[in-house]
C-alpha cells in the first residue's frame, strides 16, 4: 500500500472482488502525508465522476486494489467531477458518508489533499 500512488490506472474491486472502477487518484491527509481516500473513476462515458472511497483495510492484489466497502456503497458516495478537485468545504460530507470522524487540522486547514 505503501506504493498505492502507482496503481493509478488499476481496478478498483469491492470485498466480495466486484468491479467498482478505476483508480484515478489518492488523497493523503495533510498531517501525515499517509494515503487515506482514493478516487475511483465510474460512470458512463458522458457522465463520469470519481467518487471516494477510504483506503482503511484496502488490499493491492496483482491488477486491482480491494477497498473494504461493497459496491453499491462506493457507488452512492459522494463524487467530484473528472475534472475537478475536492472543495475543503465538502471534506466533511465525504467523511460523514462513511462514518469516519473528521476535524480540520490545529489551524483551520483542511484534512485531505490530493496526490
Amino acid at each position: 500500500m505503501a506504493d498505492i500512488r502507482e496503481w493509478r490506472g488499476q481496478d478498483v474491486v469491492d470485498e466480495k472482488g466486484k468491479r467498482i472502477g478505476t483508480l484515478e487518484s489518492v488523497y493523503v491527509e495533510t498531517s501525515t502525508d499517509e494515503p487515506f481516500f482514493a478516487t475511483v473513476t465510474i460512470g458512463v462515458m458522458a457522465k463520469r465522476r470519481l467518487a471516494f472511497v477510504p483506503l482503511e483495510g484496502s488490499v493491492a492484489g496483482p491488477a486491482y486494489l480491494r477497498v473494504a466497502y461493497p459496491r453499491s456503497k462506493v457507488k452512492d458516495a459522494p463524487a467530484i467531477g473528472t475534472d475537478d478537485i475536492l472543495p475543503a468545504g465538502d471534506e466533511p460530507e465525504v467523511f460523514a458518508y462513511y462514518e469516519l470522524p473528521y476535524a480540520t487540522g490545529a489551524g483551520g486547514e483542511r484534512r485531505l489533499a490530493r496526490r
